[in-house]
């Protein structure tokens, strides 16, 4: 019997149209010699360094596993579903695939400098903030492009440094559209928040308190001057740096209507259009008026009108 389902056979012939190269097996065997060389482990696999003779560059061959056929597949779909169709230059570009009973794997774009959050959090702190500054750009506008470009709107949801990738020349590109989903038009907005460490870091007394929340008590007393001191960021840099965490704060708005759509966040960090000040983002825990059932709406609803990262920031403040 053949091992791909009619559905799965539909999927992969309207995948073809959109133009990726499909590799067999041994092709991406030949590619990673063996896979020998291993870039990193992520819950749905491994991502092995291959080289195509055809394409004459290096590239990252994603190898999926799971616990069942089915989840495979499903992992297979969402990322396929979502990357194969758009082509924007802060996103990951997508190569091919290879879709065979003993192997499921997607062949992208090798990005020499990994991914943000070895920058960001390592001890030896090597990008500027000129770049960080330009990778915070880059990642809003690849995200703009997937919300408001596409013919049909992608959802990302996990968002964060570990799938912001950085090419030879640290250009960020967004990855790892395993959590995408396809949405309306008229459906929910994306958000992104960033910081340069990690939001709780318990080996720093400072830290105790949520770094966001702690962000924005700086800004809202006028005290910016310490906040720039605390993360190390020079004095010729203050312009970008509250142009950034004006932006971060309005992205994090408890109410979505509150929050800018992705488009006007590019503008906003590329100064061309002025940033209105934020309101307080965390009033409602402040004064402990977060509503139980909209919590629970955004745990079980990831398409609700509460954004799913709101339930996190109240429950389990947690890392960047």
């Amino acid at each position: 019997m053949h091992f791909l389902t009619l559905a799965m056979d539909k999927f992969l012939s309207n995948v073809e149209r959109e133009k990726p190269i499909r590799f067999t097996s041994e092709q991406l065997r030949i590619a990673t010699d063996n896979y020998a060389s291993i870039l990193g482990s992520e819950g749905f696999g491994e991502v092995y360094t291959g080289n195509l003779s055809l394409r004459g560059n290096t590239v990252a061959v994603k190898v999926l596993r799971g616990n069942s056929n089915k989840r495979i597949e499903e992992q297979f779909m969402a990322q396929m579903g979502t990357i194969g169709k758009v082509h924007h230059f802060n996103l990951v570009q997508l190569y091919g695939f290879c879709f065979e009973r003993d192997l499921r794997a997607l062949v992208y774009e090798y990005m020499a400098n990994g991914s943000l959050d070895r920058h960001l959090f390592h001890e030896n702190k090597t990008l500027g903030y000129e770049k960080l500054y330009e990778i915070a750009v880059g990642t809003a506008r690849g995200i703009a492009y997937l919300c408001e470009d596409c013919k049909q709107r992608i959802i990302h949801y996990d968002i964060k440094p570990g799938n912001i990738l950085l090419d030879s020349n640290f250009n960020p590109k967004v990855a790892d559209f395993g959590l995408a989903k396809l949405c309306n038009r008229d459906n929910t907005r994306i958000t992104i928040t960033g910081g340069r460490r990690r939001n709780l870091d318990i080996n720093l007394p400072e830290s105790q308190e949520w770094f966001p929340v702690w962000v924005w008590k700086r800004f809202d007393t006028g005290e910016f001057s310490e906040l720039l001191t605390a993360c190390g960021i020079e004095k010729r840099h203050q312009e970008m740096a509250e142009r950034m965490v004006k932006v971060a704060l309005l992205c994090v708005q408890y109410r979505p209507e509150s929050r800018p759509i992705m488009s006007d966040v590019v503008k906003m960090l590329e100064g061309s259009v002025e940033i209105y000040k934020p309101l307080n983002p965390f009033q409602h825990m402040m004064d402990g008026t977060f509503p139980g059932d909209l919590v629970q709406a955004s745990r079980t609803d990831p398409s609700s009108s509460v954004n799913s990262s709101s339930s996190v920031m109240v429950t389990k403040p947690g890392i960047v």
